[in-house]
């Protein structure tokens, strides 16, 4: 079948309702991806220079190796390195260029919209699976198809 990855947080309440977003996400291309999207969220909206800075990131236990009872490792992560060392040191060097935009504007939408992140084979997996639409749909009203009798009658012909 497929493999896959999700990153949901279930609460309720009016403080976090809104807040938080999530998608279904291809492992193999966009776990790590998704790491970085949000590690360097608040490098993005100019809060740090650097997202060791943040105070809630998880980058520091990532590439520093600082201690955080609340984070499980995805295997993704731990696929970086055959110990802690080589992990983190993999995972700086993904920080060491900028995200591709194309990337960000994919994140953002799938999670926004609550969409399947992913390539498209992996999306229409999914689709068939569930049984449901997966991805953005066109705007609109979908068009009609004018059945070819109506047609020939309402130009004339028989």
């Amino acid at each position: 079948m497929f493999s896959t990855s999700t990153a949901r947080i279930d609460v309720a309440g009016p403080y976090w309702e809104g807040r938080f977003r999530s998608c279904l996400t291809q492992e193999e291309s966009y776990v790590l991806g998704c790491y970085r999207y949000i590690e360097l969220n608040p490098v993005r909206a100019n809060l740090v220079d650097h997202p060791g800075e943040y105070r809630w990131s998880s980058y520091r236990a990532n590439a520093q190796g600082e201690a955080d009872n609340g984070l499980t490792p995805h295997d993704c992560y731990l696929a970086l390195g055959a110990d802690d060392n080589r992990r983190q040191m993999a995972y700086r060097e993904l920080f060491r260029y900028q995200l591709d935009p194309g990337l960000v504007d994919e994140i953002r939408e799938a999670t926004n919209g609550n969409y399947v992140l992913g390539s498209s084979r992996f999306q229409q997996e999914v689709e068939r699976a569930l049984g449901r639409r997966v991805v953005r749909g066109r705007s609109g009203r979908p068009k009609k198809r004018a059945d070819a009798a109506a047609t020939d009658l309402f130009r004339g012909e028989r």
